[in-house]
């Protein structure tokens, strides 16, 4: 294969990963596709590639994604293998649930309890650990799914936001009843949820036991 043909295939490679991924592509993706450091340099140089972070890249031809900070960070949290850790929570993920109408002042995320990189000016970390049926996949991010954003957000929002939440989300088919029921009594903010179903059925929170 000629020279020219080898960089055209990387090329048309480079350009499929960072299609899904909001036009991003990491360090790491670009070797195996067959761009070097120096190839990245020149490239850079040539303003063909913008370097954005600490071996993360974007191709400025690509048209930019309606969440690409979320894009951006995923691959910010990035581990040593590659493998974005962090993803969207509580006050974020309300919104993408289209739970609340407030667009949050700052981006919540999960991460692992292990994770060490300081948080982005912007961003909020929280550490725990997320089991898949917490997680729910969208392009190139990830968000905790409804029922663990519910939990969540029980310990960041008023009470008054929260049953709105809670309303929206069982209206919507998005919580079932039965798997919050389930999930509260093993909640650290078990009371807070317990007032905001009250509030969801005008009931008086003392009419059921926390």
């Amino acid at each position: 294969m000629s020279k020219y043909r080898a960089t055209k295939k990387a090329l048309r490679t480079l350009s499929q990963i960072a299609g899904g991924q909001g036009g991003y592509f990491t360090a790491k993706q670009a070797r195996e596709t067959g761009y070097d450091y120096p190839h990245l340099d020149y490239h850079v140089e040539a303003d063909n590639f913008e370097r954005v972070g600490h071996g993360l890249y974007r191709l400025p031809t690509l048209p930019l994604s309606e969440h690409d900070d979320l894009i951006r960070l995923s691959l910010w949290s990035r581990n040593r293998n590659d493998e974005p850790q962090a993803v969207a929570s509580h006050e974020t993920a309300l919104f993408l649930h289209e739970l609340s109408d407030v667009l949050p002042k700052t981006t919540h995320l999960t991460v692992p309890p292990q994770f060490r990189k300081q948080a982005p000016r912007g961003c909020v970390l929280h550490k725990t650990i997320l089991t898949p049926a917490d997680i729910e996949e969208r392009d190139a991010f990830r968000v905790t799914a409804p029922l663990r954003t519910l939990l969540d957000a029980a310990g960041t929002i008023s009470e008054e936001e929260l049953a709105k939440a809670i309303s929206d989300a069982l209206a919507r088919g998005l919580v079932r009843r039965r798997s919050l029921d389930a999930a509260i009594p093993k909640h650290a903010q078990k009371d807070r949820l317990y007032r905001a179903l009250a509030l969801v059925h005008n009931q008086s929170p003392t009419s059921r036991q926390s």
